[in-house]
């Protein structure tokens, strides 16, 4: 998951996926961690894959090819569900503890898999380099959603595809949609390391210029009322 960082900008020579970076391209540097929820979620992100969401994941990435970039692969949970049809996944993740596990799973998955440190709003590629962009459970914790979107644009080639799995604010006017917002201003973002449960991540989709093709919206677990229980699952491009 990506979390808020401070950042640093550096010129340096740096090969991430087999580009070639230039000393002129200025770098982020993500100074990330957050050792007790990041080993929270190494646990918990095993359960719920046991409850349901590694078939989430499995559909999400189904059917994709070419070079893909997933942005904050957290613990690399997404990792054995790619295609043999993809060609290389660039996965990026900030945080230290959970980007060593990210490395740690990319040594057995079925596609090659390179992990690099780096933030949602300045990702380490170049424009157009990649076929898809894959977000999990990650736009709920990146401070910035429309920053984060638009840097997903500019790493994919025109008619790109974006595939999107997140917890998401529940039906306005509701108790949980009431109960979301007070608990985003007050004690979940500390709690779960900046993430919030009352975005409206699908608005932030189709804003930052994607163009939303399908989308499944449902409650994980199914008979839950939890406040990240209201969940969106989809697929959108990149126009061309």
């Amino acid at each position: 998951m990506l979390q808020p960082s401070k950042t640093e900008s550096v010129h340096r020579c740096r090969t991430i996926a087999g580009e070639q970076f230039d000393g002129d391209l200025e770098v982020a540097v993500a100074e990330v961690s957050h050792p007790v929820f990041a080993r929270v979620y190494e646990r918990l992100s095993v359960a719920m894959d046991r409850a349901g969401t590694a078939a989430y994941r499995r559909d999400l990435v189904a059917g994709l090819s070419g070079r893909v970039i997933e942005i904050g692969a957290g613990n690399g949970r997404m990792f054995p569900h790619y295609p043999p049809s993809v060609t290389e996944v660039v996965a990026v993740e900030p945080e230290r503890r959970l980007r060593a596990a990210a490395e740690r799973a990319a040594s057995t998955a079925p596609v090659p898999v390179t992990v690099v440190d780096g933030l949602a709003d300045r990702l380490p590629a170049g424009a157009g380099e990649f076929d898809a962009a894959v977000v999990a459970l990650v736009l709920c914790t990146v401070p910035d959603q429309a920053s984060a979107l638009t840097e997903a644009g500019r790493v994919l080639r025109p008619g790109g595809g974006l595939r999107f799995f997140e917890h998401v604010a529940a039906e306005r006017q509701s108790g949980l949609h009431r109960a979301q917002r007070l608990l985003d201003a007050t004690v979940w973002p500390r709690l779960f390391a900046g993430c919030h449960t009352g975005r409206d991540t699908l608005a932030a989709i189709t804003t930052a210029g994607f163009v939303v093709d399908e989308v499944r919206r449902f409650r994980f677990p199914a008979t839950s009322n939890g406040p990240s229980s209201p969940c969106v699952h989809g697929r959108a491009t990149w126009p061309a």
